[in-house]
């Protein structure tokens, strides 16, 4: 064999690599297909859903360009709402009337075309979230268009709009500063709540993972529970007002109850303590009751306990009362708001095994360091409404009570 000639194969089939040879894409010619079946079928959904199920379109390829028709009335520009050059149809979602009757049927149709295609749910929420990002590009009647859309569509439990795809997309700051937020958030709150109730709004709003920021949607210079508060209240939802309000006074009151928990642990002098709480009181504008109430669980949680050894028990607690006597005296000013501090015992001695047999002692406890007074007792053992162990505490407490009957009778 000459050194100049090379070795073959016989016999043996040489492979070549096939390359993978895509269709050209045209979203032109589609969003032109999709606007024709609207026209040709005057604009009836009905008739459009089954034209396009029986259709070859590519709709995997161009599911997002679906979208835009359905949502514009034609194709829009790469990363715009603005028309691109193409056919175009009346028939859609801005092209209507701001009404729920009108714009319901919109919501069904694309629930259909899902159910039958649903890889399209990524693409609706594709679209949703560019339109969404970009709502100064629409008019405001638009703007309340998708707003009404938006909120019939969480009515219906239309298929790819998680929540998050809805709120997130919406806090930009520049669309937030314009206002255009809190007005498509305020359309959207309106319309939902039609048909369903608060707690399906917040259970949204929490998966949106906006419920605890709900201030986010107003521009900065209006961000104060005041003005939330003014805004939805004149808009008719005060629901949502008496909701917000109910949230701010708990995260006070646990922010109380926590600054509190530490000083006591602390052992923090009773006047800082006692001062302490009465800015916050002033500052959250506290309810009396509420506040005794908190002022009795953070004493009790700061008790060391000792299981099941009852005296130990009962001398930790009443240490404790002895301890704190004019923090709970300095806000136990009526008859009134003693006679919460006896239910709330009651409540926790009820609730609580190991402290079902210190009621007594902790009634007494309080008597003597003058937080109760003889007819708070009184009246709680003739006329208390708490039913919770109340057979068992008022035996337990009938020899107090008669000492205190005959030392009245004596004087």
């Amino acid at each position: 064999m000459s050194s100049k000639e090379r070795p073959t194969l016989g016999g043996t089939r040489i492979k070549t690599r096939k390359r993978n040879i895509a269709a050209p894409l045209d979203p032109a010619a589609f969003s032109d297909a999709v606007v024709q079946i609207y026209l040709d079928n005057a604009g009836d959904l009905e008739h459009i859903a089954k034209s396009i199920e029986s259709s070859d379109l590519n709709f995997s390829r161009y599911g997002d360009t679906f979208f835009e028709v359905v949502f514009t009335g034609g194709r829009t520009q790469p990363g715009t709402t603005k028309p691109d050059e193409g056919e175009r149809h009346p028939y859609s979602i801005i092209e209507c009337e701001p009404k729920r009757e009108v714009i319901l049927p919109s919501v069904i149709y694309i629930q259909k075309i899902l159910r039958r295609r649903p890889f399209l749910i990524k693409n609706l929420e594709n679209v949703m979230r560019k339109f969404l990002q970009s709502l100064e590009l629409f008019e405001e009647n638009e703007r309340k268009k998708l707003a009404i859309f938006t909120a019939l569509a969480f009515s219906q439990k239309l298929s790819g709009l998680p929540p998050e795809t809805v709120f997130q997309p919406l806090l930009k700051d520049n669309l937030v500063a314009k206002g255009l937020v809190l007005s498509f958030i305020t359309d959207f709150f309106k319309e939902y709540l039609i048909d369903n109730s608060l707690d399906d709004l917040i259970s949204i709003l929490k998966r949106g993972k906006v419920e605890d920021n709900l201030l986010e949607i107003f521009p900065p210079t209006k961000r104060t529970n005041e003005s939330f508060s003014e805004h939805f209240r004149k808009e008719g939802l005060v629901a949502l007002v008496e909701y917000n309000e109910k949230k701010i006074f708990e995260v006070k009151l646990k922010e109380m109850k926590s600054a509190l928990t530490t000083q006591i642990t602390e052992e923090a002098d009773i006047s800082e303590v006692i001062e302490n709480v009465k800015v916050r009181v002033r500052d959250a504008k506290l309810p009396d009751i509420e506040v005794i109430r908190v002022l009795w669980d953070v004493l009790m949680d700061a008790v060391q306990w000792s299981g099941k050894n009852q005296q130990q028990n009962a001398n930790s607690a009443l240490r404790q009362v002895k301890t704190w006597a004019e923090l709970l005296n300095t806000f136990c000013t009526t008859g009134k708001l003693e006679l919460e501090l006896m239910y709330k015992v009651q409540m926790q001695c009820y609730e609580d095994a190991k402290l079902m047999k210190l009621f007594p002692e902790i009634i007494r406890s309080l008597y003597e360091q003058d937080v109760l007074a003889e007819d708070t007792i009184l009246h709680w053992f003739r006329k208390g409404t708490n039913t919770k162990g109340r057979q068992t505490f008022v035996k337990a407490l009938e020899p107090f009570v008669n000492w205190l009957e005959e030392a009245e009778e004596e004087e």
